[in-house]
């Protein structure tokens, strides 16, 4: 399903700025990204932290790029690991406002929809790949119903009709240190190893290129 005799290509995206907080992990770490990892051309994007705008502007960087593997990252405030989504439901439930202003309740991602996607990374040799790297990791079974999760269904919604194969994905990371210290000592994660976990991700992904035929994100 992906054109290995050429360097792959993968399509990292991280958030803006949201609730408050003066910066986001996500975008930092996509920021210090490997231009290229193993046999892997990795391209970068920051999105809005918006229901309204995430969508179009992941689609118009997927058709810029047209990316083999896509990893949407995230940030979860108050998780201690890096943790890759199984599953994006189909619906906006949002706690806080994003930035636009919007507080969707129970509404579709995308309407008429299926209940749920699930990732087609090979969600448990990255996370076994991590741990081996000295990193906490773990397999979540909930990306929660803000933008994250919006952004993750959107993104295998896309890769369902998408005219060429693509697997994707999305990874939580927890805050980092000097947000954790003014939050009164919420776990956290130096930038350092969470940039080390996104790319020991794709290094994965490139290695399993020829048997990520079925979707481990549905195994048990």
């Amino acid at each position: 399903p992906f054109r290995i005799e050429a360097c792959m290509k993968a399509l990292v995206t991280g958030f803006d700025a949201f609730g408050g907080e003066a910066v986001n992990p996500s975008a930092l770490a996509v920021g210090r990204l490997k231009k290229r990892v193993v046999n892997i051309l990795v391209r970068t994007a920051i999105l809005p932290t918006s229901y309204g705008r995430s969508t179009a502007a992941l689609q118009t960087v997927i058709g810029k790029v047209r990316p083999d593997i896509v990893l949407c990252v995230g940030q979860a405030g108050g998780r201690a690991e890096l943790c890759l989504e199984r599953v994006a439901i189909n619906v906006q439930d949002a706690r806080i406002r994003d930035n636009d202003g919007k507080q969707p309740i129970d509404r579709p991602v995308v309407k008429g929809g299926p209940a749920a996607h699930f990732a087609t990374l090979p969600i448990k040799a990255c996370v076994a790949a991590l741990r081996e790297a000295g990193l906490p990791a773990a397999v979540s079974n909930t990306a929660g119903t803000f933008v994250c999760n919006h952004i993750f269904y959107a993104l295998m919604d896309i890769a369902t009709g998408h005219s060429v194969p693509m697997r994707g994905g999305f990874l939580h990371i927890p805050y980092l240190p000097e947000q954790a210290a003014r939050l009164g000592g919420a776990p956290s994660m130096a930038l350092d190893d969470v940039v080390h976990g996104i790319e020991t991700i794709l290094e994965t992904c490139a290695s399993r290129s020829r048997d990520i035929r079925t979707v481990e994100g549905r195994i048990s």
